[in-house]
């Protein structure tokens, strides 16, 4: 990866520069973080045209390092006012990095507020272009549209609703392996950064990349093996253990039986009805419905941990894909909620948003603590 790709949304030009120095050994959040910590005045708005958004895939993305697929984003925070890295799986760093691209820096701010534009990313251009037509809609409805218009395979980082209204508990959302728009770099309120800067998507086509270097093949496959012997043997990550068949919500129960799971408005430790929004339940409720739903999923390609989830309705459809461990808690014991149904619908509609889960649910849990609605109260979460 030998380029850093800068994207001017004042101008809406996109160039590609070499990488100094003394960003040559770095990469995912070693990079986002020093990059921000570089060139954004600490005291700028975190809206305003001087912060920054840099995205930036890992040191070996793009090779056959297993389960090194994740993307790293990072800004200042406009709910933290400090440097923020979020990071997401998804298909979008493994693209970026066989693109040769080490960083992509969005910087400035369209002088025409409101306005939005979609960055075109592939082996011959990066180009700005007009995204009227994708604004103001649900990303369940606006992902496939990009794909159809674009390319089916081609990987998706993007903003919803809440990051264009600039929305401080916004996220940035990236498609996963079944194209669903569900995998969220969410904290801290980078959406609503990226919002700020006019871009509503960047479209990554990896077709006849380069594909990424390798400086010293025997020492990375040594590695490479080490690691992924490691991963395949290991109680918590190999194939049948604890993540591959409960997922990140398998920490429900450990997390409630220790009087720390975040209970009605983190008043309490311990939720009654732990058992029944575990990833125990998640397994237990995929099997039983059949269809699409399944744990052991993996959301990026080259995971070997797989430790996400397809949720089903009823019918075997699928509800939502991922419940994890934050967003179960956030909707399920911090709202004394204790139905993964209604988890999965209040997660999906943040994925559709464009919303992080965390916020979202904490944001609940302050309503309730306030009387608005009952804690356990599942229709009145909707009225």
């Amino acid at each position: 990866m030998n380029k850093i790709l800068r994207v001017n949304m004042t101008d809406q030009t996109a160039r590609l520069v070499g990488v100094p120095d003394k960003y040559k050994l770095m990469g995912g959040r070693w990079l986002t973080s020093s990059i921000v910590c570089d060139e954004v005045p600490p005291d700028c708005h975190p809206l305003g045209p001087n912060n920054k958004l840099v995205f930036a895939p890992g040191i070996v993305t793009g090779t056959s390092a297993p389960s090194s697929g994740r993307i790293s984003v990072g800004s200042k925070s406009p709910l933290t006012g400090t440097i923020k890295e979020s990071n997401s799986g998804g298909m979008a760093s493994q693209k970026l990095a066989r693109l040769g691209i080490k960083a992509i820096v969005v910087e400035g701010q369209p002088e025409e507020k409101g306005k939005f534009w979609l960055l075109k990313l592939n082996k011959d251009e990066a180009r700005l272009l007009p995204a009227e037509k994708f604004t103001g809609k649900g990303l369940y409805e606006i992902y496939p549209l990009l794909l159809d218009e674009f390319d089916k395979k081609a990987a998706i980082i993007g903003i919803g609703v809440a990051g264009e209204n600039l929305m401080a508990g916004a996220g940035i959302c990236v498609n996963d392996t079944e194209n669903s728009p569900s995998r969220y770099a969410g904290r801290g309120g980078l959406g609503a950064v990226m919002g700020s800067k006019g871009l509503k998507a960047i479209v990554i086509d990896d077709s006849g990349a380069p594909g990424v270097e390798i400086v010293n093949k025997d020492v990375f496959n040594a590695g490479r093996k080490k690691l992924t012997e490691a991963l395949l043997t290991h109680d918590i990550t190999k194939p049948g253990g604890t993540l591959n068949t409960y997922g990140t919500a398998s920490l429900v129960n450990v997390i409630n039986e220790a009087g720390a799971l975040p209970t009605r408005n983190f008043r309490e430790g311990r939720f009654e009805g732990a058992a029944k929004i575990s990833g125990e339940a998640i397994k237990e409720t995929c099997e039983k419905r059949g269809g699409v739903g399944k744990t052991g999923h993996n959301c990026l390609p080259g995971c070997i941990i797989k430790c996400s989830n397809i949720y089903p309705r009823t019918d075997g459809t699928e509800l939502v894909s991922v419940q994890e461990y934050e967003s179960v808690w956030a909707f399920g014991a911090n709202c004394g909620i204790d139905d993964l149904d209604t988890t999965g619908e209040l997660i999906r509609l943040c994925n559709d948003y464009g919303l992080d889960t965390i916020e979202a649910g904490v944001t609940l849990g302050v309503a309730m603590e306030a009387g608005l609605v009952e804690f356990g109260d599942k229709k009145g979460l909707w009225s």
